[in-house]
């Protein structure tokens, strides 16, 4: 199994524990682009793709609950699996 989808897998079965380099990692397994970011802030994109994905972690490191479930929800309705 990649390291992609094993990221997959573990934001699925817990999007809440899911730390913030891990949720990027995950969207660009799935081929969206950093396009942007200050701060803590990071702007994905991807071609093809009418979404624009923008995440900030939480002050412990981990990514937000709804910011996972997004990109899941991007990654369902494109058929994007890594």
């Amino acid at each position: 199994m990649t390291k992609g989808k094993k990221l997959l897998r573990s934001a699925r079965n817990h999007p809440h524990n899911l730390r913030f380099e891990e949720l990027c990692r995950l969207a660009e397994a799935c081929g969206f682009e950093w396009v942007h970011g200050t701060g803590s802030h990071r702007v994905y994109a991807r071609e093809g793709v009418e979404e624009i994905l923008d995440f900030q972690p939480r002050r412990d490191g981990k990514a937000k609950a709804y910011q996972v479930r997004q990109l899941l929800a991007v990654i369902g309705h494109y058929g994007l699996e890594p």
